[in-house]
């Protein structure tokens, strides 16, 4: 069984995650040149100021020195001046920079979904990748916008403060190393327990969005089964499951900034103190210690900065590896290196060679069985049969959504598996049962199958699916925006675009999935007369649930637990077919 990202919960995410940024970083160099030269600018202009201080200090405030207080008072404002000018810059850059990553990281990663099988989506939920592509991108982007800036900072910060306090007294620098361990122990201990944590509240978050958009997908269903209490009360369940573990990653925050301060600050004051005993001594000037102490103040802020950012910095890590999950995934259906051109003349002559199918996910229960299908070029087939016959896996076969599990299936003679997917699906029109209609115009829901077309084409074909008479009824016609999933239009209407798409596509090979099932006896009767139109000079593969469409066929195929147990026309199958002169009888006359 195929092993999704989105069910990888216990894999153990470090930062090494974090390196899957650099492609999207990469094309933005000069951001973050920008950014860093910012960061150099910003930090010098802070470490100067101690300086001044101590000259202030020592040289005091008289009459005898009033140029230089006066030049040094100058210096200040253009320190000042550089340190607001670089603190613009940066923030400007890596806001930016932050913006563009994450744009490219949605990009690519939508990309590459959207590429991948149907295997995949079959085992995972829309609802979790929704929040990969949104919470998990956002954390990302507020990683490299604020969190890696801010980290960096005060590195560069704690470095500068650091040999800026050796400099100014090697002495007290030396005691205050001496307490480094007992600051950096506690952030690696708790700062592994914030990971775990993190990486647990993002699970359930993208938990509880998988149960929202299920449920506001299926609202009519909830409400006519009178489920809203219910469903409320398993999200806000869900919720309240993030809710605990946030609790406890910020708890374990806090606790971490807590214990960092009072040690940094606790060993400064000890350190400090020292000092304060070194200038009763008169081993000491006033002036170094205060500059000393403006020093270590830096550098405190700069430990208690880095403690507070180090949890925004394991949940991005967290995040990005969750990502990278995605990114690891690998479709099965692949083209070969150098596909054969699509045959011609531009025909479908399909056969099925001993196919036999099972889903990734139930791989012990076969859907097709030694299936072998021959159909000739321009040839009606219907298939019939009980539910789950396999009927529709056939037509996800030559789609294909899946590969056979044994057997081949060849369309003028060339295995599918040697053909470009792309040619393949250009080549196929589809109308599925449950029709899918965008939040788009009506002529941009047409064009779906072709782009390229122009206006009149989508008139003609919407003419041709019987669906231009209520079109042209709509407030605004053809240019009528359709809500979600085609609120406001009836099923029958959302077929007859579906019929209208696959018209539009103009391909050899017709599929028609139930494509009549919503439509009421006198619309079915017009649109069965566009689809004979449409099949004239075709190869039509159609699942057949209605009587019309099976006398309609030049042949009849009759399927019964993933094998062909039968196939001819209707009348001779009702008198060889016990099975399909029942089927015949209960559901097609329906």
């Amino acid at each position: 069984m195929r092993t999704t990202s989105v069910d990888s919960g216990n894999r153990n995410h470090r930062f090494s995650a974090l390196f899957g940024l650099w492609p999207f970083l990469r094309p933005h160099r000069g951001l973050a040149l920008g950014w860093l030269l910012a960061l150099v600018l910003s930090s010098g202009a802070s470490l100067v100021l101690p300086v001044a201080v101590r000259h202030m200090i020592d040289r005091g405030f008289t009459a005898d020195n009033a140029a230089a207080v006066d030049r040094t008072f100058a210096a200040l404002f253009l320190v000042a001046f550089v340190y607001a000018l670089a603190m613009a810059l940066r923030y400007f850059c890596i806001t930016l920079l932050g913006e563009r990553a994450l744009a490219s990281l949605r990009g690519a990663l939508y990309r590459h979904l959207v590429g991948l099988d149907m295997a995949f989506f079959d085992t995972s939920r829309t609802g979790e990748l929704m929040s990969r592509l949104g919470t998990d991108a956002e954390l990302v982007q507020t990683l490299i916008g604020s969190s890696i800036s801010t980290a960096l900072r005060s590195i560069v910060m704690l470095v500068g403060a650091s040999a800026a306090m050796v400099w100014t007294s090697p002495r007290l620098a030396g005691l205050t190393a001496l307490i480094i361990p007992t600051v950096v122990v506690p952030i690696l201990v708790f700062g592994r327990r914030v990971q775990r944590l993190s990486r647990h509240s993002q699970d359930q978050l993208a938990e509880a969005s998988a149960i929202s958009h299920e449920t506001l997908n299926a609202v009519a269903t909830v409400k006519a089964y009178g489920r809203e209490h219910l469903e409320g009360r398993r999200y806000g369940q869900a919720i309240e499951r993030a809710l605990h573990t946030a609790r406890r990653r910020i708890g374990m925050r806090a606790a971490l900034i807590a214990g960092v301060v009072v040690l940094v600050f606790g060993a400064i004051t000890l350190v400090l103190w020292i000092g304060a005993l070194d200038v009763l001594a008169g081993t000491l000037e006033v002036g170094i210690l205060s500059q000393f102490v403006l020093y270590a103040v830096f550098a405190a802020s700069a430990v208690g900065s880095i403690s507070n950012v180090w949890g925004s910095v394991l949940r991005a890590a967290g995040a990005m590896g969750r990502i990278a999950d995605l990114f690891a995934e690998r479709s099965h259906i692949v083209a070969p290196a150098e596909p054969e051109p699509m045959p011609t003349p531009r025909q479908a002559r399909i056969r099925f060679e001993r196919v036999a199918f099972a889903y990734p996910t139930r791989t012990s229960q076969p859907v097709l069985e030694d299936i072998d299908l021959a159909i000739v070029p321009g040839e009606t087939v219907a298939l019939v049969g009980p539910s789950g016959a396999g009927k529709s896996t056939l037509l996800a076969l030559l789609l294909r959504f899946h590969d056979p599990v044994a057997g081949a299936i060849t369309w003028n003679g060339v295995d599918l598996k040697a053909l470009s997917v792309d040619m393949l699906r250009q080549s196929i029109a589809l109308v599925p049962q449950d029709t899918v209609v965008f939040a788009a115009s009506v002529a941009d829901n047409i064009r779906f199958s072709r782009p390229t077309a122009t206006d009149a084409e989508v008139r003609a074909a919407a003419q041709a699916a019987e669906a231009h008479t209520f079109i042209a009824a709509l407030a605004e016609g053809y240019d009528t925006r359709i809500g979600e999933r085609g609120v406001g239009l009836s099923g029958g209407q959302r077929q007859r675009l579906a019929i209208a798409r696959a018209i539009l596509r103009d391909a050899p090979l017709l599929l028609l999935d139930e494509a009549t099932s919503a439509l009421d006896a006198q619309s079915e009767a017009a649109i069965q007369q566009a689809l004979a139109r449409l099949a004239v000079g075709r190869t039509t593969l159609v699942v057949a649930h209605r009587l019309s469409t099976v006398q309609r066929a030049d042949r009849t195929v009759v399927m019964d637990k993933g094998r062909i147990v039968a196939q001819g026309t209707h009348d001779s199958l009702l008198r060889e077919s016990s099975l399909y002169a029942e089927l015949a009888r209960l559901q097609f006359a329906a």
